[in-house]
């Protein structure tokens, strides 16, 4: 109180201050006047005046009440002229001693006292109401900003909460949920789940639910995956109140979480499988299970044809609805034929209201989808870089909208079948290949060899009785048998070769000293290399032992040094090195000749390749030495390259190791 209460007058209008602070309720009495002729202790309490602060004052001066943002003096102007038999009740908000203003219910009526009719107002405090409502309406409005959906039950079950994101989902008012639950809540096997099996519920009894996946069908009729939690409200005295839980859809992340190991399993199946036919229902099984949806079906382009067919389908029920499947597609014309025709993805959310399927072969495919109840098709082409290889064409049994994430998902798995049908392919090409050069090589053996060795034969005893001819003669004889005995070197070498890559030539496992082999060949060149106007020189170790075949390691040296002798020009010099290279042999010949171009140093280890240098200068050879090189030098598990040697010229080198990998 802010001072001493003003002496009371002997004979109050109404009733005495011990009686008026026996009410319980805010007291004030008003005459007609407008000026304070009774305040009680609940009054005092509730707006802060003390008796004498108001007692004999006017309302204006003091509590200054409103109705409805109106002074209170033409209502009781009313009041007075009407003198009610029933109290009136309004809501007035009046002036507290510190300024705010209190809101209240009052019951307003008119008392005859002895000094006449007064206003009797009898206040019920409402401020905890008003805050209970405005805490409510922000608790709802903030519910309601929330991207996730909010449900809570009190201590009896009963649904008090449901907030704009889990209403959008339901379209049911709050008290329908519980019946509703079991047509649009499941769990991730789809069964349907009770009211009393739902996270809120089990929230009640008490336990807390975290990471549980359910699934809700839309209004739209998709079907939606929600991640929930939830747990019980506890009061300050420890008493459950009831419980909450929260939902958060995450339909997009669950996909996206299925096609991560979709894309495993598609590996898996096409590793397993020799074909794309072998491998498609086990790639369109997982591919239908991580959509979610019923059906797929994988079409691959025919090389021979050009045709688009379809190399496999499945169906999650087990049917096999084949006037839906194996189809032969159009160019086009449908789902599958556009996306044949253009190379890019085509979505249609709803099939049979589709406006560009308008051909009968598409109102065809319409009719026939909707037969199997088919409402979202999406179609990718499978592709291998630029090239189109195929088609990948999915459906599914509701609406779906989530167009640029499925479609990246599936472009993902389509790319990984392109790859496979491109590499299966590549592999049947070198197959082909294989078995013409393998037809070629039995040409070669069967049909070329015998024919040469029998002219090789004749050629001989013709040169042997060719004394008494006349030179000219003698000399077309010579020509003769050079060519033939070339022709013979080169079917030779060729069979030589196709027998080593084939492992029909095994090559034997013996202590070789390669110091010694190369040796001997370098001594064997020299007469040709002294002709030749070429110089040797070698930095030899007196001996290195390798594991390995010594004629066939010799046959190596001695094609390499042939070749550096012939492509040197006179007076030119070809060093021959050999050492201990780390846990091997290194074998170094370089020259000074003509060198190899830059980007052929790995194209001359091929069969029949010369390099285009070589060409150009008009140098004789087959094109089959480097190649048989490096068969034998990979037979004993080691390596041989080439490289220029500065200013000009090329080095070879071959590397050896001294523990091989069993051969």
């Amino acid at each position: 109180m802010s001072g001493p209460d003003k002496a009371l007058p002997a004979d109050p209008p109404l009733s005495s201050a011990a009686l008026l602070d026996s009410i319980q309720e805010a007291y004030f009495a008003v005459d007609p006047g407008g000026v304070i002729r009774g305040f009680n202790r609940a009054a005092r309490e509730l707006l802060g005046f003390t008796t004498s602060e108001v007692y004999e004052h006017h309302l204006d001066e003091t509590l200054s009440p409103e109705c409805d943002g109106e002074p209170i003096a033409p209502a009781l102007e009313r009041l007075f002229a009407a003198g009610p038999a029933r109290p009136v009740v309004r809501e007035l908000t009046v002036r507290h001693h510190d300024g705010h203003r209190v809101t209240t219910r009052a019951s307003l009526s008119v008392a005859q006292g002895t000094s006449g009719a007064l206003a009797c107002v009898f206040l019920t405090d409402l401020s905890a109401e008003v805050t209970a409502d405005r805490d409510a309406g922000f608790l709802t409005a903030l519910l309601d900003s929330l991207s996730v959906g909010v449900i809570a039950v009190d201590d009896e079950g009963k649904v008090i909460v449901v907030n704009r994101a889990l209403r959008q989902v339901q379209h049911r008012a709050p008290t329908d949920v519980p019946r509703a639950i079991p047509d649009y809540l499941y769990d991730t096997s789809m069964r349907p789940l009770t009211w009393e099996q739902t996270p809120v519920m089990r929230a009640l009894r008490g336990e807390h639910v975290s990471g549980l996946d359910l699934m809700a069908r839309a209004p739209d009729d998709r079907l939606l995956t929600f991640a929930s939690a939830a747990q019980p409200i506890i009061g300050r005295d420890g008493r459950r109140l009831g419980g909450v839980a929260v939902a958060h859809e995450v339909t997009a992340l669950r996909r996206a979480e299925r096609f991560g190991s979709c894309r495993k399993d598609v590996e898996q199946a096409l590793r397993a499988s020799s074909s794309i036919a072998e491998a498609a229902p086990a790639v369109l099984s997982a591919v239908t299970a991580a959509l979610g949806w019923p059906c797929a079906e994988l079409f691959v382009i025919n090389e021979a044809t050009g045709g688009l067919h379809a190399v496999g389908h499945h169906s999650h029920t087990g049917a096999e609805p084949d006037e839906l499947f194996g189809h032969t597609p159009r160019r086009g014309q449908g789902v599958t034929g556009r996306v044949w025709q253009t190379g890019e993805a085509l979505w249609v959310p709803d099939v049979s209201a589709h406006a560009d399927l308008v051909t009968p072969y598409e109102q065809e495919r319409v009719e026939m989808c909707s037969r199997h109840g088919i409402r979202t098709a999406l179609a990718v082409p499978v592709r291998d870089g630029g090239t189109l290889l195929g088609v990948l064409t999915c459906y599914s049994g509701l609406p779906e909208v989530d167009e640029e994430l499925l479609t990246l998902l599936l472009d993902g798995v389509a790319a990984q079948i392109g790859v496979y049908v491109a590499l299966r392919r590549a592999e049947e090409l070198a197959r082909q290949l294989r078995r013409s050069q393998d037809d070629f090589l039995d040409l070669i053996g069967h049909e070329l060899r015998t024919p040469l060795t029998a002219i090789t034969a004749n050629v001989a005893m013709l040169t042997e009785e060719a004394v008494g001819l006349d030179p000219e003669l003698r000399q077309m004889m010579d020509t003769v048998a050079r060519n033939t005995g070339m022709l013979q070197r080169i079917v030779d070498a060729l069979l030589d070769l196709a027998a080593l890559e084939s492992g029909h030539e095994q090559l034997a496992d013996d202590r070789v000293d390669l110091a010694g082999v190369v040796a001997g060949a370098v001594t064997a060149i020299r007469l040709t290399a002294a002709e030749a106007g070429v110089r040797l020189s070698t930095d030899l170790p007196e001996h290195l032992m390798v594991p390995g075949d010594g004629p066939r390691l010799r046959q190596v040296v001695d094609d390499l040094l042939s070749n550096a002798v012939k492509y040197s020009p006179a007076g030119a010099e070809v060093s021959v090195g050999l050492r201990v290279a780390g846990p091997g042999a290194e074998l170094h010949i370089a020259d000074h000749g003509i060198g190899t171009p830059a980007g052929e140093q790995d194209q001359v280890f091929e069969r029949f390749y010369r390099a285009s240098n070589v060409r150009h200068h008009g140098v004789p050879g087959s094109g089959l030495g480097l190649s048989l090189a490096r068969a034998i030098v990979r037979l004993h598990h080691g390596t041989i390259t080439l490289a220029a040697n500065e200013p000009v010229g090329t080095v070879v080198s071959v590397h050896l190791p001294f523990d091989p990998s069993p051969r």
